[in-house]
């Protein structure tokens, strides 16, 4: 047996419902409040990806370990920032506490 294509309507569906939500996303960015919320979503999921973080480090920040900054939301710390040191720098790249990658 062979596998079943798609149907012409399906792909006029799906790209109907691709257009509508760009156009959706589209007329929020026109509104100040849509810009604002479309900001904050970002900065939901920037930080749950590890591309942000929660927290900017503060003067004072000092840390025991990576895994005592990572629970602040402040890592990872960059050289010359408050909180760095060298030790939780393991590679030496001038980034402390980097993200856990699997």
């Amino acid at each position: 047996m062979g596998t079943r294509r798609p149907s012409s309507l399906s792909h006029v569906l799906l790209g109907g419902g691709l257009v509508g939500l760009a156009a959706g996303a589209g007329s929020l960015a026109l509104e100040t409040e849509g810009r604002a919320g479309i900001g904050r979503a970002a900065a939901v999921v920037a930080i749950a990806t590890g591309m942000r973080r929660a927290r900017e480090p503060v003067a004072g920040d000092h840390w025991g370990g990576c895994h005592d900054a990572r629970s602040a939301g402040t890592a990872p710390i960059y050289r010359g920032e408050p909180g760095f040191d060298d030790r939780m720098d393991g590679d030496g790249d001038g980034v402390a506490c980097e993200p856990i990658r699997d």
